[in-house]
C-alpha cells in the first residue's frame, strides 16, 4: 500500500474540516500519557537531555564547521552544535533533489509528507521538550503549541495544498471539430511544478507553529526547502528537519531536498535569500528584516508575517468580571510574546456601562491590573501561564514602558523554582490617553499593555481605524452590548482586513488561533502579507507546465 492511500483518511478528515470550519483535531492537545504512553514525556525530556552539549546528528553538504547558537530563557545549558554549512551547497543540494521530489507527483509526495507528519506526531514530547526551553514557553504551552497545534497547521497546508494541486487535470484530449474536415485533435499533459528552491526562516518564539505550514507547502506542491531557523530556537527546527529526512531517505528519495541553514553571520541568511535558485521565502520576524527581504530578494515570492499593533476596545459589558479575567489571561499567556497579544486597550475616557454599574476609565484600568495580579498570585500557575521571556531586549522594553505614562500594574521579577536562571517578569500595564499616539501606535513586543483613555466610543473607533491602518494587527477584540458598536466594529474589521473576536468572556481567548477553523492573519494589512492557511498560500507556489501534441483524430 502507497504511504499515500495509507494516509488518506487523514488528509481526507483535514479536507472535510477545511470545507466546514468546525472542531477538528487527529491530533490530541492533552499530554495524557492514556494518549501518548506512560513512558512519553520522560522518553521525549531524556532525549532532548541526550542532545545538550553534543553535536547535533544531522550531516549535510558543504559542512564547514559547527556552530551552537542557543541561549535559553530558563537558563538552561544547550550548547547543541549543527552544521555550519555554505550556502551555495546548500543550494545546489535542493537543486538536485528537486526532479526526483518533481517526478514523485502530488500523490506522492503528499503520501510521504503525511508519513513524517505522523512520526513528528510520535516524537511531540521531544520536540515539545525543546520548544519550551528554547523559547521560553510553559510546559503545557509548548506541548500544545509546539507540538499538536504545529502538526495541525502543517496538515492544513498540505490539505490546501493537495486541494490546489487535485484541481488540475493530470491530461485532456482536446478535440476541435472543423466542419467538413477532420477535428484538430492533440493530447495534452498538465504537470504540477514547483517554483525551485523555498526558502523558510523560522521565528524566535514559535519554531514549529510559525515554521509548519511554509514548509510543508512548499514540500507539497514540490519546492526543495531549506530551513533557517532563528539562532534562539534551532533544536525545534533541526528535530522536524531531521524526521523528514529519514523518511525521505526511507523511501529512496534524496533527503537534501530537506535542510538545515544556521550560521553565527547574518550575510549568510542574506546570501540564501537573494540568490536567484530561491523562488519562495516564508519569513517570521521584525519589520526591518521583512522590509529588507522584500526589498533585496526580490526574484522569491515573500510570505511575511511582521509586527502589527494588536488592539481591544472595550465600549460596554454585561460581564464585567468575565470579560477581566479573560483580558488577564490574554495579556499574561507566554508573557505576550504572541504575535496575536492584545498591545492597546481602548476605553472611552467617560467609562463604560456594565452588569456592575457605571466604571470610570480609572475603575477599569485598577480591575484589570487587579485581575492579572490575582491570576499570577499563585506561583505555579505564574510560571505555567507566563513561561520565560525569550529576549533580554524584551525585558528592557518592559522597563522603558513603565516610563511612558501612569503605570497601572508594575511589572515584577518572579522566581521559578524548576529553573533559578529563568528570565522570567509579569507583565507591564500603562494607561494613556488618546494624545500619546506615538506611543501605544507602535509595536512593544512582550508583556506590555497600554490602556488608552479616547474620546468616547467613536475615539476608540478612530484610534483603532489609525494603528490597524498603519501598522497593521492580527487580531482585533472589542466588548459591547450594543448590537449597532458591534456592527460598526464589524465594519472597521473589514476595512481593516483583520480577524474580530466579539465579547470573549469564555475559554476562548483573542490571541488563540484554532486550526482547520481560524484563518491566522488576513494577509490583508501590514502585519502580514499572507495568511494560515488559505488556496492562496499554496497556490502560487507551483505552476502548470503543459505538453501537448498532435495525435490521430479517434475513430468514429
Amino acid at each position: 500500500m502507497s504511504l499515500f492511500d495509507t494516509h488518506r483518511a487523514l488528509l481526507d478528515g483535514a479536507l472535510q474540516a477545511i470545507a466546514t470550519r468546525g472542531y477538528w483535531s487527529p491530533f490530541p492537545e492533552v499530554a495524557s500519557p492514556k494518549v501518548y504512553g506512560e513512558t512519553a514525556q520522560a522518553d521525549g525530556q531524556a532525549a532532548v537531555q541526550a542532545l545538550l552539549g553534543h553535536d547535533f546528528p544531522l550531516s549535510q553538504p558543504g559542512e564547514v564547521g559547527r556552530v551552537a547558537t542557543e541561549d535559553s530563557p530558563y537558563g538552561v545549558a544547550i550548547g547543541v552544535r549543527y552544521p555550519e554549512c555554505a550556502p551555495e551547497a546548500l543550494i545546489a543540494a535542493a537543486q538536485a533533489a528537486e526532479p526526483q521530489w518533481q517526478a514523485l507527483g502530488a500523490q506522492g509526495r503528499v503520501g510521504v509528507l503525511l508519513e513524517a507528519l505522523v512520526r513528528i506526531h510520535k516524537r511531540s514530547h521531544e520536540i515539545a521538550h525543546a520548544v519550551m526551553l528554547t523559547t521560553g514557553q510553559g510546559p503545557m504551552m509548548a506541548f500544545q503549541a509546539g507540538g499538536p497545534h504545529a502538526q495541525d497547521r502543517a496538515l492544513e497546508a498540505i490539505a490546501y495544498a493537495w486541494k490546489a494541486m487535485a484541481d488540475v487535470p493530470g491530461e485532456a484530449l482536446w478535440n476541435k471539430p472543423q466542419g467538413k474536415n477532420p477535428p484538430l485533435v492533440m493530447q495534452k499533459h498538465f504537470e504540477v511544478v514547483g517554483r525551485g528552491v523555498a526558502l523558510v526562516i523560522g521565528c524566535a518564539t514559535f519554531p514549529t507553529w510559525n515554521t509548519y505550514p511554509g514548509l510543508f507547502a512548499a514540500l507539497a506542491t514540490g519546492n526543495p526547502v531549506i530551513v533557517k531557523p532563528h539562532p534562539n530556537a534551532v533544536l525545534p527546527a533541526a528535530l522536524s528537519v531531521n524526521i523528514i529526512r529519514e523518511v525521505l531517505t526511507e523511501q529512496g528519495l534524496d533527503a537534501n531536498l530537506v535542510t538545515l541553514a544556521l550560521s553565527n553571520d547574518p550575510a549568510h541568511t542574506q546570501q540564501l535569500a537573494r540568490d536567484p535558485a530561491v523562488a519562495s521565502i516564508d519569513f517570521t520576524g521584525s519589520n526591518e528584516f521583512g522590509r529588507w527581504l522584500a526589498d533585496n530578494a526580490r526574484q522569491a515570492r515573500l510570505y511575511a508575517e511582521m509586527a502589527g499593533v494588536n488592539t481591544v476596545i472595550v465600549e460596554s459589558t454585561d460581564q464585567y468580571g468575565a470579560m477581566l479575567r479573560n483580558l488577564a489571561f490574554t495579556l499574561s499567556l507566554y508573557s505576550g510574546q504572541m504575535c496575536t497579544t492584545t498591545q492597546n486597550i481602548l476605553i472611552p475616557r467617560d467609562g463604560i456601562q456594565t452588569d456592575e454599574g457605571h466604571k470610570s476609565f480609572e475603575q477599569v484600568g485598577r480591575d484589570l491590573a487587579a485581575a492579572v495580579d490575582k491570576l499570577l498570585s499563585d506561583p505555579r500557575v505564574t510560571s505555567a501561564v507566563l513561561g520565560a521571556i525569550s529576549a533580554p531586549q524584551t525585558v528592557q522594553r518592559i522597563q522603558e514602558a513603565a516610563g511612558k505614562g501612569a503605570v497601572l500594574l508594575a511589572s515584577r521579577a518572579v522566581d521559578n523554582p524548576d529553573y533559578p536562571q529563568a528570565r522570567m517578569h509579569t507583565p507591564v500595564m500603562v494607561a494613556l490617553t488618546q494624545q500619546d499616539y506615538a506611543t501605544y501606535a507602535r509595536e512593544c513586543f512582550g508583556p506590555v499593555s497600554f490602556v488608552v483613555a479616547t474620546d468616547g466610543a467613536e475615539g476608540a473607533l478612530q484610534t483603532a481605524q489609525s494603528t490597524l491602518g498603519e501598522q497593521g494587527a492580527l487580531t482585533l477584540g472589542v466588548y459591547s452590548t450594543s448590537r449597532d458598536f458591534i456592527e460598526r466594529s464589524v465594519q472597521l474589521s473589514r476595512r481593516a482586513r483583520v480577524a474580530l473576536s466579539i465579547n470573549l468572556t469564555q475559554g476562548v481567548y483573542v490571541n488563540q488561533s484554532s486550526a482547520f477553523s481560524d484563518y491566522h492573519a488576513t494577509g490583508g494589512n501590514p502585519a502580514a502579507n499572507a495568511s494560515y492557511t488559505t488556496l492562496a498560500f499554496v497556490a502560487d507556489r507551483f505552476v502548470v507546465v503543459q505538453r501537448r501534441e498532435h495525435v490521430a483524430a479517434p475513430a468514429a
